[in-house]
């Protein structure tokens, strides 16, 4: 089951990847080259949550690892990706019928990327029962993702929207990811205290 998730999320990260590909390239051209390493957001989003995965199939075939440095790595990739897989879970799906509430036709991709999104919020949260992060870890992530949110809307690398979504709801959406960015770190933190909890 563990490989079955790591491979679906792999696939679909690769695609995540490949949809962001043309914005990752303008933006290389356009911006500074650092600016690239927050165009895709969900795919980068995905690529922590397989990692995540890879972590539980390595304590599975291996044993649980003690070591300091591990434990700091995989308790960061672990926060990351519930973190972020949670927020543009959400987020995705809320732009794509927010754009069909304004007219903005759902094809088969918007189908297709509402279920994908969808399981990214999903499967974020059922997997954080297995999940080792700490408060560092949480608070590294924390500033990544606020500062993820300024560059999206006020250096420009937002992901690619309908124009009547920027045009008329633009500040709108940037509180919105905000927020979520917010929700997403509380409940890392929620989590961490009921694992607390039960330990005691």
């Amino acid at each position: 089951m563990l490989w079955l998730f790591f491979i679906m999320n792999l696939l679909g990260t690769v695609y995540g990847y490949e949809w962001y590909w043309l914005q990752m390239v303008d933006t290389i051209a356009e911006k500074p080259l650092w600016y690239v390493y927050f165009v895709p957001d969900s795919p980068t989003a995905s690529l922590f949550f397989t990692l995540s995965v890879g972590y539980l199939i390595l304590d599975r075939s291996r044993g649980s690892r003690s070591g300091k440095v591990y434990k700091a790595i995989r308790g960061f990739v672990e926060a990351f990706a519930l973190i972020t897989s949670f927020k543009y879970g959400v987020w995705a799906v809320t732009m794509i019928w927010a754009g069909a509430w304004q007219g903005v036709p759902v094809g088969w991709d918007g189908w297709m990327l509402t279920c994908s999104h969808l399981a990214m919020a999903v499967e974020a949260l059922l997997f954080v029962r297995w999940y080792t992060f700490r408060i560092p870890a949480i608070l590294l992530v924390a500033c990544w993702t606020l500062w993820n949110d300024f560059m999206d809307y006020e250096r420009g690398v937002f992901p690619r929207l309908p124009e009547v979504l920027v045009n008329n709801y633009y500040r709108t959406i940037e509180g919105f990811t905000i927020s979520l960015s917010v929700i997403g770190i509380l409940i890392a933190f929620i989590c961490l205290g009921l694992r607390q909890k039960k330990q005691r």
